[in-house]
């Protein structure tokens, strides 16, 4: 059996229309962030939550020059169109945008979405400024979900050095 994949990946301009059509269908949109370098199951629960937040779910995909500045050199192990790829195998992500600077609050103002999540984290206080502000001046509603105990992206790559 052949898997037909469709690429849920768009351009911030595509997203925008894409949101515009949510709202006229009065359907909410729940947006998170972040670099989904080396996918695991966290994520995936992560991620299976945020969607139950809304009618749909963006994921906005720090690019491999973003994950660079925020991580230093040796990331990302994965390239961002390999990520965005992965991220939109999964049916419970609706698209994928990949942004290029360090932080995303042009991209959530854009959007303006119904519900921003992120993992559990972060608080109100720990998120960057920028993005809280601009999460409060679209009047966003703000959620955290607990991690998956035992999955980080981190931890991942230092089991496989001593492996």
């Amino acid at each position: 059996m052949q898997y037909r994949h469709t690429n849920k990946t768009m351009t911030l301009a595509e997203a925008v229309e894409w949101r515009a059509r949510l709202k006229q269908n009065h359907l909410r949109l729940a947006l998170t962030n972040g670099c989904f370098d080396l996918l695991h199951r966290g994520h995936a629960e992560y991620l299976i939550a945020a969607r139950q937040t809304a009618d749909a779910l963006l994921v906005l995909l720090n690019s491999d020059d973003s994950i660079r500045e925020l991580k230093g050199p040796s990331r990302p192990i994965c390239r961002e169109n390999d990520r965005a790829f992965l991220l939109s195998c999964f049916d419970f992500i609706d698209s994928v945008v990949i942004f290029r600077s360090r932080r995303c609050d042009r991209e959530i103002a854009a959007l303006s979405p119904d519900v921003y999540v992120k993992g559990g984290d972060y608080t109100v206080d720990k998120l960057d400024p920028s993005e809280r502000a601009a999460l409060f001046a679209c009047n966003t509603e703000i959620r955290f979900i607990p991690f998956v105990p035992g999955f980080s992206t981190t931890t991942l790559i230092e089991k496989s050095k001593h492996a």
